[in-house]
């Protein structure tokens, strides 16, 4: 199912009736809010949408300031093929790609010199001989987090920096989460489309313009409280109330567990206890904006085996894309909500001793940079989310069955099978405009 005119077979008039004088009130006016806002308006239903940033988008947003796309959230297309929902999004508005070869790379070890070819390939491979022996052994029922499976099939390694970087790097930028709070079981279950992953350089979030186009949506705004029961539902926010048939949630997994939004009645138990399994974390961006480059240009990433674990240890060679001279940070794992706690300086100092303790005083000053803070960020408290041991696929799934035939909840962290994907955002929300429908029939 994707966006766009909506047609009417038999069944859809029907649908569309259905809807004929329906209010759906859509609190947020990220990706999973306007998939489910523009699918509902489509099909005849009045829609409002109420967003308390004064943008569109969420965690999806490109600012373009420092001369090229930078992705303060969502960066890439995960799995480019036809099927992916995400591309189909970026393709109807133009979108120009470049594949990210996560192959093209060099690792420097904590002494700031380069990884010879034969430690680099021992690295990888343990990476990857680790993820198939844990999952190939453990249970689902196995409630051990990925640092403790990797201890228990291997304790050298999990004493190896190398090793550690690998599962900071790769596994805990994709899944948003510590490895020490990462489900060993679940961690990598998801699905997936087929392709090598692609930024978009034309700007990520041009796809909004077909998704909100002609909506009522309602800037500024913060939503506190969301009543909801036989009546009819009123969503409460700082410039009055908004009444409708239905509503729905969008807003991220951090503001639920955050309680930012009073519920009346509250959320049912079962609710609340997934929202308080089901991790989030965080994922911190830093890009530095150079003269000239110091780096060899036409290496795609370079991997930093830093300390503590998960401290500015992947950076994007913007040159690889563009003609800017850009180098982007991540601080994934725990190490992401401390330095999203940093001011832009201290960030941009941290990030540059990462930098020197490789190209030493090579690494002059930046002539411009651009950072993010998610974890403080108060409509989000996060990027995405992850499994923690002891939660389940059903935590995530649960999460999208509608309550009191009235309210129903979406967004990436209500799809475990492409959570913490922009797919999964907008795949939820045409799942939840469909929950509407079928509540209003």
């Amino acid at each position: 199912m994707a966006s766009g005119a909506y047609v009417a077979t038999p069944l859809g008039r029907a649908r569309a009736s259905a809807l004929e004088g329906k209010t759906v009130i859509v609190v947020g006016a990220g990706v999973s809010g306007l998939g489910a806002a523009r699918s509902l308006a489509n099909q005849g239903a009045t829609v409002i949408v109420v967003e308390g940033r004064d943008r569109l988008g969420g965690r999806l947003y490109t600012d373009w300031s420092l001369g090229a796309p930078f992705e303060d959230g969502a960066g890439w297309v995960h799995g480019p093929s036809d099927d992916n929902p995400a591309k189909r999004l970026t393709d109807a508005v133009g979108a120009e790609y470049v594949v990210t070869d996560n192959d093209n790379l060099v690792v420097f070890g904590p002494d700031g010199y380069e990884l010879d070819e034969d430690r680099q390939s021992e690295v990888d491979d343990t990476w990857y001989d680790l993820i198939e022996r844990i999952d190939e052994n453990l249970e689902l029922s196995d409630t051990r987090s990925l640092i403790d499976a990797i201890r228990y099939f291997d304790s050298s390694a999990a004493a190896d920096p190398g090793v550690l970087w690998a599962f900071s790097a790769y596994t805990e930028f994709s899944k948003g989460g510590p490895i020490e709070n990462l489900s060993a079981v679940y961690f990598n279950r998801d699905g997936v489309f087929p392709g090598d992953d692609v930024v978009v350089t034309t700007g990520y979030d041009k796809l909004l313009g077909p998704l909100s186009e002609g909506l009522d949506i309602r800037l500024s705004t913060k939503v506190t409280g969301i009543t909801y029961g036989g009546d009819g539902v009123t969503v409460t926010t700082d410039k009055g109330p908004v009444t409708g048939d239905f509503v729905i949630c969008s807003v991220p997994l951090g503001v639920l567990k955050k309680n930012v939004i009073a519920f009346d009645p509250p959320l049912p138990a079962s609710y609340q206890k997934s929202i308080d399994k089901v991790g989030f974390g965080s994922v911190t961006k830093l890009a530095l904006k150079f003269e000239e480059p110091f780096w060899d240009t036409d290496v795609q990433y370079f991997g930093m085996m830093t300390e503590p674990k998960g401290r500015w240890n992947y950076w994007l060679n913007y040159r690889t894309f563009c003609d800017e001279n850009i180098l982007l940070g991540l601080s994934v794992g725990a190490h992401s909500p401390v330095v999203d706690q940093m001011t832009d300086e201290e960030m941009k100092a941290d990030g540059l001793a990462v930098l020197r303790n490789v190209w030493e005083d090579d690494v002059g000053e930046p002539i411009a940079m651009r950072a993010t803070h998610w974890y403080v960020d108060p409509l989000s408290y996060g990027a995405y989310a992850f499994p923690t041991p002891g939660s389940y696929p059903s935590d995530y799934d649960g999460l999208a069955q509608p309550v009191e035939n009235r309210l129903v909840l979406c967004g990436e962290h209500t799809i475990f099978e492409y959570a913490g994907t922009i797919h999964g955002a907008y795949l939820s929300g045409l799942r939840a405009a469909e929950m509407v429908i079928e509540e209003a029939e």
